[in-house]
């Protein structure tokens, strides 16, 4: 049994911009051994809601706590030995080399070169650590800070925790398979992951729980099949959409059944 302090927690989240309420009462919990995905549309406040819960955004209401401990308390150096985050866009103003970025995920003063070479090796990129990372296509950064983040990862007090903004948004097929796995990985070694996904079928498969948020709340959560419903996918999306379910493998969605409601 999981002790209630082994989680990774954001409760009762509200976060404003002037003018507008981008997250309204929103909780989340990420559990070691499980993964989770959130989803919902553009401006729904699932990035917000990660952003939050990394410690990158504090909350005007509600409070984050890793462990049974409050983020803020913690400070940026260890909260970084508890959780690794890969943000939406990362942007890189100087000429580093690949393996120069994956080492970001180091402690200060750190030197692990088996740890980046394994690293860049779970993404499809062994060989590339001495090329510039400027000079990559936009799927191949992406990669490279995947690996990053699991470099972090390999290197927190414990299994750590692993936040994900939208991993797979320059990925082939391929890798956003690999996402599915290595997310997997993370958990079965008794990490917690927290995924915002676009994809419903990427979705259904990398997670144990979907939460999906509209409007700054959370509108569901439950396991895949629990959520991903025709009326759920409908409130969310204004879509009309079948929802399928397969027998070995859960819920899926045919773009070609849909349509703008």
């Amino acid at each position: 049994m999981i002790d209630a302090r082994e989680a990774y927690e954001a409760t009762g989240i509200d976060y404003a911009v002037p003018g507008r309420l981008l997250l309204d009462g929103a909780d989340l919990s990420i559990r070691p051994g499980r993964v989770t995905a959130l989803i919902g549309p553009n401006g729904a406040g699932k990035s917000t809601l990660l952003k939050v819960l990394s410690g990158e955004m504090r909350p005007k209401r509600g409070q984050v706590r890793v462990d049974g401990q409050d983020i803020a308390a913690l400070g940026p150096a260890r909260l970084a030995r508890r959780r690794a985050v890969l943000p939406q866009d990362v942007q890189v103003a100087f000429p580093f080399t690949v393996a120069e970025v994956v080492a970001i995920g180091l402690p200060p003063g750190e030197r692990a070169p088996a740890r980046i070479a394994g690293a860049l090796a779970k993404v499809d990129l062994a060989g590339f650590r001495d090329r510039p990372y400027a000079a990559l296509s936009g799927g191949e950064q992406q990669r490279v800070q995947i690996a990053r983040a699991l470099t972090q990862l390999a290197g927190c007090d414990g299994p750590g925790y692993l936040l994900l903004d939208e991993p797979t948004s320059s990925l082939d097929l391929s890798h956003q398979l690999m996402v599915v796995e290595l997310a997997r990985q993370v958990a079965r070694a008794g990490g917690g992951v927290a995924a915002v996904l676009h994809d419903l079928n990427l979705a259904a498969m990398i997670a144990d729980e979907i939460v999906a948020l509209k409007g700054g709340k959370v509108a569901a959560r439950g396991t895949p099949a629990e959520v991903l419903t025709d009326a759920v996918v409908a409130d969310l999306y204004g879509v009309t959409a079948r929802i399928g379910i397969a027998p070995t493998a859960g819920p899926f969605l045919l773009p070609q059944a849909m349509a703008r409601a």
